[in-house]
């Protein structure tokens, strides 16, 4: 049998969609950083950029082989240690027309923005040490035993049909399963309820919401693996669906509240990423546009909901990844073709009603794995360490208390930034007229 080649398009295509996904990283940073107040962003910032650090060491060192070398159903085996035997030629099974280095370099970076996601439940009230220390066994017990199940061949939900075609699941439900857990688990903010937790800096949001859109072209036309037909069919889909969530959450806004905020708009494009992730290879332009809406009106009521409620999940990182990439998920099984993806499989509409069933179940054990893994993780850490930080740092800021550092000094912008403000809201905008999604982000 002749060895598979590799095809210098498709290496291409794949290296250039690996740094899309990586820039996906410090937007998100920017993205969440311009949510919190001023006196945490650096803090905000720093727990995106540590998880690029850290969980690229972990997937290299042994993380790689737990999720994607031959082994159990469940977990990888340690075959691939160190990149033992991850070099230039092609993986038959994983990459055969690209080297097995290029995608292993490119599920990289899908581990590291998914512990950085779910930073966002949890941001202004934990000690840096501790959140590490979250990063480096979430991602050891939780993501690679799930990218195992998922995406492995002989992973069980993979064998079972489940279609995540880049990170539904994996990635984005996993994700807002393990934060609603870590907002329950550590408690409000002190300041929640009791005053607006205004974002200091919106021009910040919507950057990193900018370049998350430009970045999850790779992150789900890359997951062709291939410079193909099939990766422009991922491309237009993503965008198609992020077009039609974004326009669905500002007509939202302007039905409940008469205006529609930057924040919304921002937040509804990253949910219809979220909600057309797992679909993209395997959907139409048409679908992914009721994807998108479908997406962004679940994470929508989920965020109004959250609203009225105590729980301090800080970004709303459940609602627009949890509930997204649910809805996303499940709607895969809906709309998915084998007109668009031959490798996939047919959904409900295409006649093949179990396809739902298999995709329900994919969700379900997601949500099982991440919750309750985050929980186990958290009590744990809490064994050994203090994972909040004192109140007197949380009221200074934790920029301060944990970097030694202050995103601005000496200024009006400054001072403002450190009471929780921008310059106009806080002069502008009373608590009782803060628009729908700055309150659900406090």
């Amino acid at each position: 049998m002749t060895a598979p080649a590799v095809a210098g398009g498709d290496t291409a295509w794949v290296l250039v969609a690996s740094a899309f996904v990586m820039l996906m990283i410090p937007g998100l940073a920017f993205f969440y950083g311009g949510l919190v107040r001023g006196k945490s962003s650096l803090n905000t910032l720093m727990m995106s950029v540590a998880a690029l650090g850290l969980v690229s060491l972990q997937w290299v060192l042994f993380g790689y082989s737990l999720a994607f070398a031959p082994g159990s159903p469940v977990l990888g085996g340690l075959a691939w240690l160190g990149f033992a035997g991850v070099g230039a030629a092609p993986n038959a099974t994983y990459a055969p027309t690209i080297p097995h280095l290029a995608f292993a370099a490119f599920q990289t970076m899908f581990a590291a923005i998914t512990i950085a996601l779910v930073s966002g439940a949890v941001v202004e009230r934990v000690r840096f040490r501790a959140y590490l220390v979250l990063v480096l066994l979430w991602t050891t017990l939780v993501y690679d035993p799930l990218a195992h199940w998922v995406w492995a061949d002989g992973g069980w939900l993979h064998s079972l049909g489940a279609l995540d075609f880049a990170g539904g699941t994996v990635v984005h439900i996993s994700a807002g399963a393990s934060a609603l857990v870590a907002a329950l688990m550590l408690g409000a903010r002190r300041d929640f309820g009791r005053a607006p937790l205004l974002p200091h800096n919106v021009p910040f949001t919507v950057l990193g919401a900018g370049l998350l859109w430009f970045g999850w072209f790779g992150f789900n036309a890359g997951s062709a693996l291939a410079a193909s037909g099939l990766a422009a069919s991922a491309f237009v889909a993503t965008h198609t669906a992020a077009a039609a969530a974004l326009t669905t959450w500002m007509v939202l806004d302007l039905l409940r509240t008469g205006r529609s905020t930057a924040v919304g708009a921002a937040t509804g494009a990253v949910a219809g990423l979220v909600a057309i992730t797992p679909a993209a290879g395997y959907v139409t332009p048409l679908a992914a546009i009721a994807i998108g809406a479908l997406g962004a009106g679940a994470s929508y009521a989920a965020m109004q909901l959250r609203a009225r409620s105590r729980v301090d999940d800080a970004l709303d990182v459940f609602a627009c990844h949890g509930v997204a990439g649910i809805a996303g998920a499940l709607l895969t099984g809906v709309f998915a073709t084998t007109t668009v993806n031959p490798a996939g499989a047919d959904g409900l509409l295409a006649g093949n009603a179990a396809q739902l069933g298999v995709q329900a179940l994919a969700v379900a054990a997601t949500v099982a794995l991440a919750g309750g893994g985050t929980a186990v993780i958290i009590v744990a850490i809490r064994a050994v360490m203090h994972v909040r930080v004192h109140v007197a740092d949380e009221i200074a800021g934790v920029d301060a208390s944990e970097h030694g550092e202050h995103a601005y000094h000496g200024d009006t912008l400054g001072e403002l930034a450190g009471a929780g403000a921008s310059i106009g809201e806080s002069v502008l905008i009373a608590a009782s007229d803060i628009p729908p999604r700055v309150r659900a982000v406090g």
